[in-house]
């Protein structure tokens, strides 16, 4: 397998497991959108495995609103401080947004 494949998988089983994926073709298949609720979840999952976000993409009605990227907040995609503080961000907008990411996963990534 390759890395993008082992990412792929890595994340299907440990951080989107039990969530549903709002994604109904508004973007490419591979991106999994999630309503507030349960990105928070994602969050929560990707603190607990050590994992990183390198952005935050929230879309509504199928448009995208805002992005936000670890570099506005951060050195390290890893600090929780950063993408809780962006997703905060997004809340407080209070507008109902559907969340995507992209993913750090250091054993995984740092050898694609």
């Amino acid at each position: 397998m390759r890395n993008r494949e082992l990412a792929h998988a890595f994340l299907e089983k440990n951080i989107f497991a039990g969530l549903k994926n709002m994604n109904d073709g508004f973007d490419s298949e591979a991106i999994k959108y999630f309503t507030e609720s349960e990105f928070r979840i994602v969050l929560e999952r990707v603190e607990k495995f050590g994992l990183g976000i390198y952005g935050i993409e929230p879309w509504e009605n199928g448009n995208m609103f805002d992005v936000r990227c670890y570099e506005d907040y951060s050195k390290n995609p890893t600090d929780p401080e950063w993408y809780n503080s962006a997703f905060n961000h997004f809340i407080s907008t209070g507008e109902e947004l559907l969340y995507a990411a992209s993913y750090y996963i250091p054993s995984i990534t740092d050898n694609d």
